[in-house]
């Protein structure tokens, strides 16, 4: 029993060290970033609600599930929790990097990317934008006073509305379409090294992860994209 105690200490001190290594770090990054990628991709595909033509209706009964399942808003908190640890690692790891190598490099690496170089960039473009989006949506959704409006007799707040009139300036559509941009070339670079950093690094295996990385980031925000132009010149015809 006591050698048992007394091993507790030293391997909750492994793990700590661990976790706190840039193998460790990286390994989180990378665990969160796969779950964002799965996250994004179902949010975008909700959110094609706001294509419908029925006045918002679905839109509106979608946003209202997902914030009062209950299965749904425990994943909504898990979600809200690996997004700070990935931007904490991210900020944690890019640090890190600057102690250990001071000077920059005179020559671009080999083989790397301008994705791969501005990661912490494109990470900032996009928690910047997170804010604003979240402040916008989120915020005022939970604890704003948003109009209402009533379907075969029951309220709903009126999410739709608010987005339709976001995306109806332009200078909040072009903020969007740049965060995207930033999202897009964040993503292409993310996922395979996400599935590096897990050990699927091989010849045979990498050139489908890399494409399909492309196909996944390509997909997911072109969906985005399309609805804040959409809401956007179906206002202005």
């Amino acid at each position: 029993m006591s050698s048992e105690i007394a091993t507790k200490p030293y391997s909750l001190s492994w793990l700590g060290h661990f976790f706190s290594s840039s193998v460790g770090r990286k390994l989180i990054m990378s665990l969160t970033g796969l779950f964002l990628c799965l996250f994004l991709a179902v949010h975008m595909s909700g959110n094609l609600q706001l294509l419908k033509s029925d006045g918002g209706r679905a839109f509106n009964e979608y946003a209202y599930t997902m914030t009062h399942f209950a299965p749904i808003k425990v994943v909504s908190y898990i979600t809200y929790f690996f997004i700070l640890l990935h931007a904490f690692d991210g900020v944690a790891l890019a640090l890190k990097n600057r102690q250990a190598r001071p000077v920059k490099y005179a020559a671009t690496p080999v083989g790397s990317t301008w994705a791969s170089r501005n990661m912490t960039l494109l990470g900032v473009i996009i928690f910047f934008f997170l804010v604003v989006h979240l402040k916008g949506f989120w915020f005022e959704y939970k604890f704003g006073a948003m109009p209402t409006v009533t379907y075969d007799g029951k309220e709903f707040k009126d999410l739709y509305s608010i987005v339709k009139e976001a995306f109806s300036q332009w200078w909040y559509v072009l903020l969007y379409l740049i965060s995207l941009v930033a999202l897009a070339y964040h993503l292409i670079h993310g996922f395979q090294s996400a599935f590096q950093t897990l050990g699927l690094n091989h010849k045979k295996y990498t050139p489908i992860i890399k494409a399909f990385g492309w196909f996944f980031s390509i997909g997911v925000n072109l969906g985005f994209a399309i609805q804040p132009l959409y809401l956007f010149f179906i206002q202005q015809s």
